[in-house]
């Protein structure tokens, strides 16, 4: 009997030894297997796996005191491959699987679903794709499930709520769609759950509210719509709560009040309404408070002065109203405040002055009004201050000096005065200041001068004054300047050319003169270069072509002489072009053409001449199109007509002759133009801006004919047929007579008396402005007629006294006239008698010659 019994016990060491080597030998197998499906590095990775050795001693794996492989961590090993590939059916001892940053890809295996030992799962940060099975339910022995940064898709299965054992379940970073399975609520042992940054729609599920150990809730960055729910205030363990970026609406439930273990509250970028709870300041745990960009209204509560431990207070882009409380001093742990975009009104409060942990102060585009109070010199830390685009005043506090660390000082668009304060850049951080649209006077501080660290300069509208060579330094870091509108002078210096940061230079309506340095044309990195109402001189410079990045060059409204240079057309990524206003001469470069993305073109009120250059034609983003008052001639170019987007086009007073072309009947975009004194005639084109213009801005012309009051009726083809037959026709016979008449009258002249000796006296062919019988009150009311008041399009010259202008007088006489420069007591305007183009002076440049009668002034004229 007792050998009977040793050897049944033999054989069933026997056979459970054989059970042993035979799964030892499938789980080596099923490893081998995937390790040959994946990519020949991951093979390398993995060279310990081999029959040479133990799959317990292989690299990433673990066995249990049976020998059987119970983890798989291969974190970060860089495999990739499928994870479809491996067959877990024969690893059914796997109760640890950690595969997160990998690149393994495709879907989970159906055999993957089969392992009741499992209680560890995490694959993020892989490129696995498909559906979360419902299978996924029969992992009930689950306790942390991570599948985030993957490309899950499709719903969150109800079977989920089979997990009863879930501590953690991440989902975030995929593309999961549909709603929150209700069964949410059955997983009572979660800590953990994130959905965070899917595409999840519908309602947060009142089910939340039985994860009554819940401690973090990430459910942002979806399409999440409804009220929260007051079920959220069950939640008592819950520290973090994160549902910002969906679209969430009605009001904050003030059950949220009562999760007195709260930390991080982030409702912000959803569309929720209403008041913020005004027992807000019973979450005294709360380190972070996230409620920008909704729509809550009402007045910040009092009560969030009781969150002392807050150290992140974001409050902006909502339409709250009245004052900050100033118990918002209590918040001394504050580092960082922003309240933009509110309707929030009265001075900021003196206790703000208590947050000196604060670096970041954001207060902009409200309604604040009164002075920046003394204290805001205690935020000794702060290196953000925004406050712009409200209603402050008074001056800009001496104390603001202490503030070292500052960064970031943006002030615009307030009613600040004085000064600004000397040492603004003592600490040798500031990046950046803007301080435009306010009344601020006087000089820049030395400090400023000497500030390299600048990068972004805005002083544009207000009342600066000072030589501009010398009121600023070199800042090496600029990127961006705008001196606009304010009171500089002087001369641009030639080291705005070493600016190799630079991408913005605004300098207009000041006082600058001078010419335009060549050397500003290394300043290689400009978009846009704004000199434009300033009194600079000389000619545009040649180097400005380098600036090939550049959008915008607006140089009007100064005094600028000489031709526009052919390297104009080098600015290929161009779309704005001003250079109207000046004393330009010389034809309009064809060059201008090649600048392709332009839409705004402005040469209007210059000295312009020859024909509109064809090569525009090749602009077709073209919107606006402006050279009147020139004396450009020739005809309209058939190419403009093909500009597929001009609204606007005015070529008013000019010389410009022939008749419009016809290919502005398919320029359907244009709805405005002047074409009005100039030389055109025929009929106007079959285009709505023509058609329905009015008479201003067509009148004064040649022969122009239409349906427009004003505008004689177009005659019938047939007629003007007739009329160009008769045309040709008459000269003909008329030279015919002439040659004949030519011939008879030489034959005469050949048999005349030619002795005469001496000469007869002739009569002048005209007694010009006869001094005897010189009306001159006649005199310059004609020449102010044919001038129309010294237009500049008349003017042919500019000279050291005065400027030339060109008048046809009634009788038909072409005469030039001078008219002097004179101040109100009569004498001369030194500024006016600058003119570094000094080739100008001579009217014998232009194709036509006139005469100089006399200089013309109402002193001189007698009127």
């Amino acid at each position: 009997m007792k050998s009977l019994f040793l050897t049944f016990l033999c054989m069933a060491l026997s056979h459970a030894a054989a059970k042993n080597l035979s799964e030892g030998d499938n789980e080596a197998f099923a490893l081998l297997s995937w390790k040959a499906s994946l990519d020949s590095k991951s093979q390398s990775v993995l060279s310990s796996w081999s029959t040479a050795s133990r799959p317990c001693i292989w690299a990433g794996l673990g066995c249990n005191k049976h020998g059987r492989i119970a983890r798989v961590n291969l974190t970060g090993y860089g495999i990739e491959g499928k994870l479809y590939d491996l067959n877990f059916s024969l690893l059914p001892h796997l109760h640890y699987i950690d595969l997160q940053n990998n690149s393994l890809i495709g879907n989970l295996p159906m055999n993957f679903f089969g392992l009741p030992r499992l209680t560890y799962l995490n694959l993020s940060v892989n490129r696995l794709s498909g559906k979360l099975q419902p299978e996924v339910g029969r992992l009930t022995g689950l306790r942390f499930f991570h599948m985030a940064a993957n490309n899950l898709s499709g719903s969150v299965p109800q079977e989920i709520g089979s997990l009863t054992h879930l501590i953690e379940l991440d989902l975030s970073s995929n593309g999961l769609t549909g709603v929150i399975p209700t069964s949410i609520g059955n997983l009572r042992e979660l800590s953990f759950i994130s959905f965070a940054k899917n595409k999840i729609t519908g309602c947060i599920p009142s089910s939340i509210g039985n994860l009554t150990k819940l401690n973090r809730l990430y459910l942002y960055g979806n399409q999440l719509s409804c009220h929260v729910p007051n079920e959220i205030g069950m939640l008592e363990t819950l520290s973090e709560l994160f549902l910002s970026k969906n679209n969430l609406t009605g009001p904050i439930p003030s059950s949220i009040t009562s999760l007195a273990n709260l930390n991080f509250l982030y409702l912000c970028e959803n569309e929720l309404s209403g008041c913020i709870p005004s027992a807000i300041g019973n979450l005294t745990k709360l380190s972070e408070l996230c409620l920008y960009k909704n729509q809550l209204s009402c007045s910040i509560p009092d009560s969030i002065g009781n969150l002392r431990s807050l150290s992140i207070l974001y409050l902006g882009e909502n339409q709250l109203s009245g004052s900050i409380p100033s118990s918002i001093g209590n918040l001394t742990e504050l580092t960082e405040m922003s309240l933009f975009k509110n309707q929030i009104s009265g001075p900021l409060p003196v206790s703000i002055g208590n947050l000196r942990n604060l670096t970041t102060l954001r207060a902009s585009e409200n309604l604040l009004s009164g002075c920046i109070p003394p204290t805001i010199g205690n935020l000794t830390e702060l290196n953000k201050l925004l406050l712009n685009e409200n209603n402050l005043s008074c001056s800009i506090p001496a104390e603001m000096v202490h503030l070292n660390h500052l960064e970031s000082l943006s002030l615009s668009g307030n009613n600040l005065t004085g000064h600004l304060p000397d040492n603004l850049c003592l600490g040798g951080l500031l990046k950046n200041l803007t301080v435009n649209d306010n009344r601020i006077t006087g000089h820049v501080p030395k400090s400023l001068r000497n500030c390299t660290s600048l990068q972004r300069l805005r002083l544009d509208r207000n009342r600066f004054t000072g030589n501009i060579s010398e009121e600023f330094g070199f800042y090496p870091h600029l990127r961006y300047i705008d001196l606009s509108y304010n009171n500089f002078y002087g001369e641009l210096s030639s080291n705005w050319g070493a600016y190799r940061n630079l991408t913005t230079m605004k300098m207009s309506n000041n006082v600058i003169s001078g010419e335009i340095p060549p050397e500003l044309g290394g300043a290689f990195q400009l978009y846009r270069l704004d000199l434009s109402s300033n009194l600079l001189t000389g000619s545009i410079p040649r180097s400005l072509g380098n600036l090939t990045f550049l959008l915008e060059l607006l140089l009007n409204d100064n005094k600028l002489c000489g031709s526009v240079p052919s390297e104009i057309g080098k600015l290929k990524e161009l779309s704005s072009l001003d250079l109207a206003a000046n004393n330009l001469t010389g034809q309009i470069p064809g060059q201008v053409g090649e600048c392709t993305k332009i839409f705004n073109l402005n040469l209007s009120r210059n000295l312009f001449t020859g024909y509109i250059p064809s090569q525009l034609g090749a602009m077709q983003d073209l919107q606006t199109l402006d050279f009147s008052n020139n004396m450009l001639n020739g005809e309209i170019p058939y190419q403009l007509g093909e500009l597929k987007s001009l609204g606007i086009m005015i070529l008013s007073h000019n010389r410009l002759s022939g008749s419009i072309p016809s290919s502005f009947e398919q320029c359907l975009s244009l709805v405005s133009v002047d074409i009005s004194y100039n030389q055109l005639d025929g009929p106007l084109p079959d285009n709505r801006a023509f058609q329905e213009a009015p008479f201003d801005a067509l009148r004064n012309n040649k022969g122009l004919c239409g349906n427009i009051t004003g505008l004689r009726n177009c005659e019938p083809i047939q007629t003007i047929q007739s009329r160009k037959f008769l045309a040709v026709l008459i000269p003909v016979l008329l030279g015919s007579i002439l040659l004949s008449v030519f011939i008879i009258s030489l034959v005469l002249f050949s048999r005349a008396d030619r002795s005469s000796s001496k000469d007869v006296p002739r009569e002048p062919a005209e007694k010009l402005f006869d001094l005897w019988s010189f009306d001159g009150k006649l005199a310059y009311e004609n020449i102010i007629e044919a001038t129309e008041d010294f237009n500049p399009r008349y003017r042919v010259g500019i000279g050291g006294q005065g400027s030339v202008f060109r008048a046809e007088l009634p009788d038909g006489q072409i005469v030039a006239v001078k008219k002097l420069h004179v101040s109100d007591d009569g004498s001369g305007d030194p500024k006016l008698h600058e003119n570094t183009c000094t080739d100008r002076d001579t009217p014998s440049q232009y194709s036509e010659a006139v005469r100089l009668l006399f200089a013309s002034t109402p002193h001189i004229l007698g009127v």
